[in-house]
């Protein structure tokens, strides 16, 4: 569904994804591990569209999102590291305007509309301003305009941040449901162990580069100095991380 082949990016001199390839097929949640810099986002923004590989191409569900950038985008939604919403509108207002890019019907939104404000408990502050959010309360807003046209594929990144334990367990099952359901997801954390029940797959990132990838279970297993970056005298943050786990 979502297939990553050879992508690389500079920025400057700085190769920030470096020959990255890797395939989320249907059916599965795939985490992103890795410290700050290691690339995670950048790749995540050429998925989406928002960054142009420099070389390899992406593709979803068969559509080059670079060439067919409008198909591919229909069957995507994606959540940024931090959930921006217009101050001066109301969550139902923003969720309205989500509806209408995404070309809902008023009977279908009205509909998903309620499944998604029940879902992540929305209806205490809906009608309220959004610029008097939490963050937690603006990242549920933005998972619930993610979801609203049941996309196929699913792409958040660090999606947990500033969600109460309950709200955690609500999104993790959410991103199970979709690939149950024949989506792909594809998530950046910090943390494995947040995941771990939820994930298919996972790949480490360090220095722009794939130092891992595999099952959790795989990954649990491996020595932290096996997945450390090549040029490193000791193990990336990432690899440490994945040997504490």
């Amino acid at each position: 569904m979502l297939n990553i082949r050879g992508v690389s990016k500079l920025f400057g001199s700085l190769k920030a994804v470096d020959d990255v390839t890797l395939e989320i097929p249907s059916g599965h949640v795939h985490a992103f591990l890795g410290p700050n810099g290691a690339g995670k986002t950048t790749t995540i923004r050429m998925c989406t569209g928002l960054l142009k590989p420099d070389s390899g191409t992406i593709t979803i569900g068969g559509f080059d999102v670079t060439t067919h950038g409008v198909e591919s985008r229909r069957m995507l939604a994606y959540v940024p590291d931090e959930p921006y919403l217009y101050d001066r509108l109301t969550g139902r207002e923003f969720l309205d305007f989500t509806g209408r890019v995404y070309g809902l019907d008023r009977h279908l939104f009205a509909e998903r509309l309620a499944e998604v404000s029940e879902r992540f408990s929305l209806g205490s502050f809906l009608d309220q301003l959004s610029e008097s959010y939490s963050h937690g309360m603006r990242q549920r807003v933005v998972l619930a305009a993610a979801v609203l046209h049941r996309p196929k594929v699913l792409i958040v990144d660090e999606p947990l941040v500033g969600l109460d334990p309950k709200h955690i367990r609500i999104v993790l099952a959410l991103l199970r449901e979709i690939a149950d359901a024949g989506g792909s997801v594809l998530m950046s954390t910090h943390s494995l162990s947040t995941v771990e029940g939820v994930c298919d797959g996972v790949s480490v990132m360090d220095h722009g580069r794939l130092i891992a990838s595999g099952t959790v279970a795989a990954l649990l297993r491996t020595p932290a100095a096996a997945v450390s970056t090549p040029s490193s005298s000791a193990p990336s943050s990432s690899a440490s991380s994945v040997g504490r786990l």
